[in-house]
């Protein structure tokens, strides 16, 4: 379930906000009603992060292996296909 509280929750109610990262929540945190920052575990980050860093590692050997560059516009354009 989507939690969202004020940022001022980490100083009040600190325990509150680990129980849930420790339960696989993210925590989403504002500051004077808009998005702040968002909590999480480090293995929920690591899950989330890990496939895009491979990826990213994997893009940087195609490009060491080609002479083809791709502008923003073609990359989104693919992408929204």
């Amino acid at each position: 379930m989507i939690q969202i509280r004020p940022v001022s929750d980490l100083r009040n109610r600190l325990p509150e906000i680990e129980n849930a990262v420790k339960g696989g929540d993210a925590v989403y945190l504002t500051k004077n009603g808009y998005g702040a920052m968002v909590v999480m575990s480090p293995e929920k980050y690591a899950e989330l992060t890990d496939d895009m860093e491979f990826r990213l590692d994997e893009a940087d050997r195609a490009a060491a292996e080609s002479d083809v560059r791709y502008t923003h516009e073609d990359v989104f354009s693919r992408l929204s296909e």
